[in-house]
């Protein structure tokens, strides 16, 4: 391969390199901070050889455009790793809603992933869904759904379609899916939960005697984990779902700001 031809592929290998760094910098598993700054590059580089490889890409010049093009693909994979977030973050939701009925709420751990506190069952079910996801392969799927988004937007594309707001929609869906998703996950403990607090006030008013704030939080605690281990097999049925969903997400956004 000779230099005029790396000089006539390099803008394109730049703006697929682009799309797959930013993409990895927010999707989960992969946006992890234990994760090497220099491996989620290497891997976005090697990936990118093989997506020279598996699609046909076009070469593209070094013109005016070329910055419209960069922000573009900026935007592509910022947008498909958020969406995959937004989605996953319904589990750590679920954990809030948990940890305020078992009494768990002051207490939160720090996030080796991202840093910030997060709910103390919220991140025992968080880490269970990536142990999931990655038991299932579904990262090789978010990394066949990145490269494939070059055929649907393809690096060529000098705009998105933004103008119809089905992108917006999808956004918005996703959101809404989040919360829809916190609330089943949580629904089995809460409810569960909710009906131990009136058998305790209702024990509180029969038995004015038994202190119900020492005996009460020990058994939340005692019935929260029971009921959170009886319901784990569920837990990871309704992940198959989850995922789904997320995969469904990217493909109808990268569609929204295609060409249509």
């Amino acid at each position: 391969m000779g230099i005029a031809t790396i000089i006539q592929w390099f803008p394109s290998f730049l703006l697929v390199f682009i799309r797959l760094t930013t993409f990895f910098v927010t999707v989960p598993f992969f946006s992890s901070r234990n994760i090497p700054s220099i491996a989620k590059i290497g891997l976005a580089f090697f990936l990118t050889l093989i997506t020279f490889s598996a699609i046909e890409i076009k070469p593209i010049d070094f013109d005016s455009t070329f910055f419209t093009l960069i922000l573009k693909e900026v935007v592509i994979g910022l947008s498909l790793g958020l969406i995959g977030m937004i989605i996953l973050y319904a589990i750590q939701i679920a954990g809030s809603f948990i940890d305020m009925q078992m009494g768990l709420a002051m207490a939160s751990v720090i996030d080796p992933q991202t840093g910030v506190n997060t709910p103390i069952i919220g991140q025992f079910k968080y880490i269970l869904a990536i142990l999931f996801l990655l038991s299932v392969n579904a990262h090789h799927i978010l990394i066949q759904g990145v490269i494939e988004s070059y055929k649907i937007v393809p690096i060529e594309q000098l705009g998105l379609n933004l103008s119809t707001g089905k992108p917006l929609h999808v956004l918005s869906e996703a959101f809404y899916h989040m919360f829809l998703s916190a609330f089943l996950i949580a629904a089995p403990l809460v409810a569960s939960l909710f009906l131990i607090d009136v058998a305790l006030g209702i024990v509180s008013k029969t038995v004015p005697q038994l202190n119900i704030f020492v005996v009460g939080v020990p058994i939340k605690l005692f019935a929260g984990f029971l009921i959170l281990f009886l319901v784990l097999p569920g837990y990871f049925f309704f992940l198959r779902k989850l995922f789904q969903s997320l995969f469904e997400s990217m493909q109808a956004l990268l569609k929204a700001m295609g060409v249509t």
